[in-house]
């Protein structure tokens, strides 16, 4: 899948693998610890609601809003029920949108369209792949799409922006799929058991 002709198409695919590993989540399981430090699923969840809604913004009206309106919470009383809207809000987005690549103003910042949905793809799918092994499952990124952000992600993500965003990339012992290789990369560990909270920045 060529990133230049199928952005929307990729980032469309990453948001419906993080919706699967959301999709049968329940309330009891909202105070389980993640991947992420310090985070439980509904922590987690908000957050990925949020950067749905952001990219939602970039895609749809091209630009982002350098703040959020007075009184703006993005807590939500159903953090399941409220990324299931957003997923659903930006798979609309991503199959309305015609095709392009113009500029996105995001802050004092323009990027292309492509490089949003790149941007969003990665963090789509890293935090989906976190809410999969919050929940116990650890589905993997599925390998199709893994391989298209594997040589993507360094670009966008350089040893230097690296601290606080993700931890440092984790080194595998032997050969493994594409979706392994890119959580590693990202600073996660694919064959380990998660227990608890182990420091994995956001």
């Amino acid at each position: 899948m060529a990133l230049r002709r199928s952005g929307l198409e990729l980032l469309a695919a990453v948001v419906s693998y993080a919706l699967a590993a959301a999709s049968t989540a329940t309330p009891q399981q909202l105070r389980r610890p993640t991947p992420c430090a310090g985070w439980d699923l509904e922590k987690l969840m908000d957050h990925v609601s949020d950067s749905m809604e952001v990219i939602n913004e970039a895609i749809a009206a091209r630009q982002v809003r350098s703040d959020r309106p007075p009184g703006y919470d993005t807590r939500a009383a159903d953090p399941i029920g409220r990324l299931h809207r957003q997923a659903a809000m930006l798979l609309h987005t991503c199959a309305t949108t015609g095709p392009g690549d113009g500029l996105i103003a995001i802050r004092d910042r323009a990027l292309t369209s492509r490089c949003v949905a790149a941007t969003g793809a990665i963090e789509i799918a890293v935090h989906g792949w976190d809410i999969s092994a919050a929940r116990g499952s650890r589905q993997p990124v599925p390998a199709g799409l893994a391989a298209v952000l594997l040589p993507v992600a360094p670009l966008l993500i350089p040893a230097r922006i690296r601290p606080g965003l993700f931890a440092d990339p984790v080194r595998l012992a032997g050969p493994a799929c594409p979706g392994d290789e890119l959580v590693a990369f990202l600073g996660r560990k694919p064959a380990a058991i998660f227990a608890g909270p182990a420091g994995l920045p956001s």
